[in-house]
């Protein structure tokens, strides 16, 4: 794979993990909860703080092999783009069966955005590095 692309990958895993690790932030902080989410909304969400930071540290440390050429961001990329359809999955399961989507507009567009692009992303990167 071209350089280029390997490091707009690098930049997209930074991106990704900051966006994580700030709405764990927000959600203990500020309250990102919707205004009426569903009686077992926080007892999910709950469940992800440790395995969200765990993504989050493996595609900051695959970003920055990949920018130093160490073989080992190519393998944690993988297993990042694993956890992030699986994230992507699970969250769109829950919201889809918890009428998450329909509390609001704002919430719709936010929440389906973020379950597309966990998985898309994840999808990409195991295109992108799987033939490699």
């Amino acid at each position: 794979m071209s350089k280029k692309k390997t490091k707009t990958i690098a930049v997209l895993q930074i991106i990704t993990a900051l966006g994580i690790i700030l709405f764990w932030i927000g959600f203990f902080t500020i309250g990102l909860a919707p205004e009426t989410p569903p009686p077992c909304y926080f007892t999910f969400e709950h469940s992800f703080p440790l395995p969200d930071i765990l993504l989050a540290l493996a595609l900051l440390v695959a970003a920055f092999s990949l920018i130093r050429g160490n073989p080992l961001g190519r393998t944690l990329s993988l297993a990042a783009a694993g956890a992030l359809i699986f994230l992507g999955v699970i969250d769109f399961s829950f919201n889809i069966q918890n009428g998450m989507y329909a509390i609001s507009a704002a919430d719709a567009i936010l929440n389906g955005f973020i379950n597309a692009y966990c998985v898309a992303f994840g999808i990409v990167v195991i295109a992108l590095f799987s033939g490699d």
